[in-house]
């Protein structure tokens, strides 16, 4: 999970919310992912607004992540063929 930068400044930051030892969910676990919006007025917002992505940048690497995806699958697979004709 990324923190998205909002077009008008916020921020989006990941929030992981864990189960209450003794809770039925389990100890200690990861039971929900989420994102919390913050503004300037946060004390992490300097620091997160850093390393944040626009919501477009955020679609450019997982557009690029699909493409390299599909040629690592497709060499994969010509591997694959090349050692079924062995």
């Amino acid at each position: 999970m990324y923190v998205i930068r909002l077009p008008d400044g916020t921020l989006r930051v990941p929030h992981s919310v864990l189960a209450e030892p003794g809770d039925e969910a389990g100890e200690g676990r990861i039971i929900a992912d989420a994102y919390v919006e913050i503004g300037p007025d946060d004390p992490d917002y300097d620091r997160l607004l850093g390393q944040s992505l626009t919501e477009e940048e955020l679609e450019d690497r997982r557009r690029r992540w699909r493409d390299e995806d599909a040629d690592l699958l497709q060499r994969f697979e010509e591997w694959k063929s090349d050692r079924a004709e062995e």
